[in-house]
């Protein structure tokens, strides 16, 4: 187990910038999860760990050591890949013991080490198998398998669940996630999926366009998002971002409904309210004009827009609820829940 360390850490191609100074430190047997869209440069991160992608500038610590020129072999870390990448020809058994073997452990302690890793990932009964013979789910547990028996101070998971349907990756991240907590072995996880994100992770770190939105737990996230792009990203449904306005320290909407005073300066804002935080009041101020009903069980989405405005919004609304398109329901909302941003930075300013 060790700490990881990346400083001032900048990835380009050519003139192109992928990752811009990414700073931060995770503790031993902590689960990160690198959390973004496509494109934003995570995957790139988890490859510049693993020593898979040069460094531009900046520095990778694991442990005391620097591995900025180390060799993948020599980093002591272990990768789960979103596509297995296990060998074909070979059976779940020789699989797992490719990497001891290549070490020169000793067959019996081979045996032994596969063995009682597979009883962990539950896969014994499937140990002479070909990995076309197994499920998805079981070829992922043959990967974690491939990477736990080599024992390295670091997982590096690269989007591990991408490629399973919704029901088993909902099984398999709570399983990754209790294996992380057995082991204590310090990880990172890559994902694109906000709520596999917000279930796995002790802390996220929130990548948009290579650089760092915030760095934090995911209560913090969604408690305090430090930019609008975070309050955004973590959160579903997605947070309603609403045009407001800041007079003499009372912050209003450009439709004219006060809602409360702020310690905010003077100026055009964004005001920042999620959809379960909006709550039915037949006195509330809040007046929303139905628009579209999604019934999802547990909940119902109410999809509308604000009465005198063109701005639309998304209500979150506990059990089976029904509405006439055209109709006009009143809301309220807690202030200490409003989430106030600068629309040129889309910093936080509340």
């Amino acid at each position: 187990m060790a700490t990881i360390t990346f400083k001032g850490l900048v990835k380009a191609y050519g003139q192109t910038k992928v990752l811009h100074h990414i700073d931060g430190k995770i503790g031993d047997g902590e689960f990160i999860v690198i959390v973004g869209p496509s494109g934003c440069g995570k995957s790139t991160l988890l490859r510049m760990v693993a020593g898979l992608e040069t460094i531009t500038s900046g520095e990778i610590s694991i442990g005391e050591k620097i591995v900025n020129q180390l060799e993948p072999a020599d980093r002591d870390i272990a990768m789960v890949f979103q596509n297995y990448a296990l060998y074909p020809h070979m059976s779940v058994r020789e699989n797992m013991a490719y990497g001891l073997k290549i070490r020169k452990t000793s067959k019996v302690e081979i045996k032994r080490i596969v063995e009682e890793t597979a009883d962990i990932l539950e896969i014994r009964p499937h140990l002479d198998r070909k990995p076309r013979q197994l499920s998805g789910g079981q070829r992922q547990r043959v990967a974690m398998g491939r990477a736990i028996v080599r024992d390295p101070q670091v997982f590096l998971f690269d989007e591990p669940l991408s490629n399973l349907d919704a029901k088993l990756r909902v099984q398999m991240r709570l399983e990754i996630r209790k294996l992380q907590k057995r082991l204590g072995v310090t990880s990172i996880y890559v994902t694109h999926d906000q709520v596999e994100a917000m279930t796995l992770g002790d802390r996220l770190m929130v990548l948009n366009d290579g650089k760092v939105e915030q760095f934090g737990t995911p209560i913090e996230l969604y408690d305090r998002p430090a930019t609008v792009f975070v309050a955004g990203f973590i959160g579903s449904p997605a947070m309603n971002f609403i045009p407001a306005k800041v007079n003499i320290g009372n912050l209003s909407l450009n439709n004219g409904i006060d809602l409360g005073s702020v310690s905010i300066a003077n100026g055009e804002v964004i005001l920042g309210i999620r959809p379960e935080h909006l709550i039915l009041d037949s006195n509330g101020f809040f007046k929303i004009t139905v628009g579209l009903l999604e019934h999802l069980g547990a909940t119902t989405l109410l999809h509308g827009t604000i009465e005198n405005s063109d701005t639309e919004i998304t209500a979150s609304l506990p059990g089976h609820m029904t509405f006439e398109s055209g109709s006009v329901i009143s809301f309220s909302m807690p202030t200490e829940l409003h989430h106030v941003f600068d629309p040129r930075s889309g910093r936080r300013i509340n």
